[in-house]
């Protein structure tokens, strides 16, 4: 939920930068052009510009997402846009220019009391830069909901691509297990089902909260504990305050199987998996750690598609905000991490 309420907060900031920014360019282009066509007081000008630029911009995108609430969300486009943008920036004109007047401690010509010149002046004055501004921003609304579906399509691909991978990893394990001791392979059998009932409506959703996914690692460490049996010992540690974070499910899913399978798997002793979620300012960080070979001696046999999957998946869920990292442990073995970092 936090992490949500983040992300949201997050887009406000931008969207409010945004449309500042834009404000004071179109304030700023009037005023210019005010100045030079009509020989006026550039401060003055100014300062009227971007006041009713300002009040008419709220206004008219207050009217048209009014407008959309009452159509049940529908966006507007085309001349239903301008025309909803230029009525509902009427009144952010008259606005914008009381506001200047007491401010400045003067009194202009309005929409009230001016000639037919001033009127249709003033109207231009108040239609280009509320159209310019709709269209640019509806543009850029459309153009982040077409970036944000491309996101959510590619975080599916991957993740369909990452389901069967571990399923396949897992049957081959049961094959080898059902060679040496067929009960065991039965109850490797009866524990893979159960595993793939519990995943299955984690793995459809796009995220879900850090207790989920430890419990889905629980899971799927009691698969892997009947074949290795005491070789494999797990340890969790997920502080309360995390529990709720959300991640994309199963993320850490690739890192828990390629330690056991290059670190505790070659040991005949096996050794200890250390599971763990801390914070560190605004970094969220996701350790895996084994305590068995180590890089050095585990070097990098195998595909590595689940590491690869990781990696694909934090850079189209996150950004620049994530990264991932395989070192070798300072307490011995090897350690996965994963720093998320949250903005407040």
């Amino acid at each position: 939920m936090a992490s949500v309420l983040s992300r949201c907060a997050v887009h406000f900031k931008t969207r409010l930068v945004r449309q500042l920014l834009l404000v004071i360019a179109i304030g700023l282009t009037f005023a210019i052009g005010l100045t030079l066509a009509l020989r006026q007081d550039f401060g003055t000008t100014l300062f009227y510009s971007l006041c009713i630029t300002g009040c008419c911009s709220a206004t008219a995108q207050g009217a048209h997402e009014l407008l959309s609430r009452l159509l049940g969300g529908k966006r507007l486009s085309g001349l239903p846009l301008v025309i909803v943008v230029v009525i509902g920036a009427l009144p952010g004109y008259q606005i914008g220019y009381w506001i200047a007047d007491a401010l400045m401690g003067q009194r202009s010509v309005t929409l009230l009391d001016g000639s037919p010149r001033q009127l249709a002046f003033l109207l231009f004055m108040v239609i280009v830069p509320c159209v310019i501004a709709s269209y640019y921003f509806r543009s850029r609304q459309q153009l982040d909901q077409a970036r944000a579906q491309a996101a959510e399509h590619q975080l599916q691909l991957l993740q369909a691509q990452l389901e069967p991978h571990m399923l396949f990893n897992t049957l081959a394990n049961l094959r080898a297990l059902i060679r040496m001791d067929p009960a065991r392979a039965q109850t490797m059998l009866d524990q893979l089902i159960a595993f793939l009932r519990a995943t299955l409506q984690a793995s459809r959703s796009g995220s879900h909260s850090l207790t989920d996914e430890f419990a889905r690692l629980t899971d799927y460490l009691a698969l892997m504990e009947v074949r290795m049996q005491d070789r494999l010992r797990p340890h969790f540690s997920l502080p309360p305050e995390l529990a709720g974070e959300q991640i994309p499910p199963l993320l850490l899913q690739p890192l828990v199987e390629n330690a056991i399978k290059h670190g505790l798997e070659p040991q005949v002793e096996g050794g200890e998996l250390h599971i763990s979620a801390r914070r560190e300012g605004k970094v969220l960080l996701l350790d895996v750690r084994d305590t068995g070979a180590g890089l050095s001696q585990s070097g990098t046999t195998g595909t590595q598609f689940g590491l690869h999957q990781v990696r694909e998946r934090l850079a189209a869920r996150y950004g620049a905000n994530a990264t991932f990292t395989l070192t070798d442990s300072p307490e011995g073995g090897t350690l996965a991490q994963i720093k998320i970092t949250q903005s407040t």
